[in-house]
């Protein structure tokens, strides 16, 4: 048997489909362990049994202005985010190898200690791609900015890496596991291999109303992701007042951990809640009238189109334009402006992905796609091989 040593950020759209390959792993009867700057969140998503968790230094993300958006969002992840965490995990992650001595190291994109470490200390290494939105090279047109990034990853594999090395962090040589598939992700992208997302169980959150939702009603999830508190308080708006409106033939779920829309509470009409049970959810919407209006965070919409449920794409930042632009080429939902749409125009958006057969057809397509592709299973597979390759 093998040793897997999963490198993670601490963020929980990163983690959630290396849990599930991790426990795939662990049921053939691997060995696996983690590395995280938060080992409490890695604990929570895991639960009991899923191998120890080394902690390492993290590097809390800057303050991003609410208003930034394209290139200058995309250097500021950089810049404020990405380097510095790798910077700081790297001494934790280079710990845990030496104590774990892992056969394989299996490093989130956005995780380049993982990579990098591994080069150094020559052990082979395989990226988890959790967002497609990389291969479509988003620095094409910016060129100054890509020469930015390639001083500032070459200054990185300097002094966490191997000097001699050359591959990119976000691309190991030996494996590149992508968690989507050519009918959403577009094709073209040599050595990747597609395993579709990695859907499993998860931790319950106790509470929801289930009594609550109507039979007689489509349903319509809105979700903005963990990680957009900070400016989604006017597009929720928008979305409750959207809801509303079609009150007589849609009920409406908002998501709302940050409290924008005051106490949670409902009426007969609309939900708001800080959290809700995502799969469960999405399981009643599978192959009925329902949509999800979210901001095209690869994840979420994966997760959706799963269940061949429908979106309206609201894209804030970072990857999710990319996504957005994967959903409507792919014909499963309609893209809206985050910071700029009116009732209006969103009310259209969720009008025609309920009521237009297109969308939720082509929604059902990808999501049978996702599952031939394999999830954990096959993930699990290319790593057993890579070990084999390498042991």
């Amino acid at each position: 048997m093998s040793r897997f040593l999963f490198v993670v950020p601490p963020l929980v759209g990163h983690l959630n489909p290396s849990v599930g390959v991790a426990a795939e792993l662990t049921a053939r009867g691997h060995g696996v362990a983690w590395v995280c700057p938060d080992p409490e969140l890695v604990g929570r998503l895991t639960g009991p049994g899923a191998g120890p968790v080394f902690a390492c230094g993290g590097a809390p993300p800057g303050e991003r202005p609410a208003d930034l958006r394209g290139p200058e969002a995309l250097k500021f992840l950089w810049e404020w985010y990405l380097l510095p965490l790798a910077e700081a995990m790297a001494p934790g992650v280079r710990a845990a190898v030496e104590e774990f001595r892992p056969d394989v190291v299996v490093a989130d994109q956005q995780a380049f200690a993982g990579a990098l470490v591994a080069e150094r200390l020559g052990l082979p290494w395989a990226t988890s791609a959790t967002t497609s939105a990389e291969f479509t090279d988003p620095l094409a047109g910016l060129p100054k900015v890509r020469e930015w990034l390639d001083r500032r990853l070459a200054g990185l594999r300097a002094a966490i890496g191997d000097p001699a090395g050359d591959a990119d962090p976000r691309f190991s040589p030996h494996l590149v596991l992508a968690f989507s598939t050519p009918e959403l992700a577009g094709g073209g992208h040599a050595g990747v291999r597609w395993v579709g997302p990695s859907v499993t169980a998860r931790p319950s959150t106790a509470g929801f109303p289930w009594e609550w939702l109507d039979a007689g009603r489509a349903t319509v999830l809105v979700t903005l992701g963990t990680a957009n508190t900070d400016v989604g308080g006017r597009f929720l708006g928008v979305c409750r007042e959207v809801l509303r409106e079609r009150a007589d033939r849609v009920q409406g779920v908002l998501v709302d951990p940050g409290g924008t829309l005051g106490s949670p509470g409902h009426d007969k009409d609309v939900l708001v809640l800080p959290s809700v049970p995502q799969l469960a959810l999405l399981e009643r919407l599978a192959g009925g009238s329902g949509a999800v209006v979210c901001h095209a965070g690869h994840n979420s919409v994966c997760e959706a189109l799963w269940h061949g449920v429908p979106l309206v794409v609201a894209p804030i930042r970072d990857d999710q334009p990319v996504v957005a632009g994967q959903v409507t080429d792919a014909g499963a939902g309609v893209r809206v402006r985050f910071g700029r749409v009116t009732p209006r125009q969103l009310g259209a958006a969720v009008d025609a992905v309920l009521d237009g057969p297109g969308h939720r057809a082509a929604a059902a397509r990808i999501g049978t796609a996702f599952r031939a592709a394999g999830g954990p299973s096959a993930a699990a597979a290319h790593l057993e091989d890579l070990a084999g390759e390498f042991g």
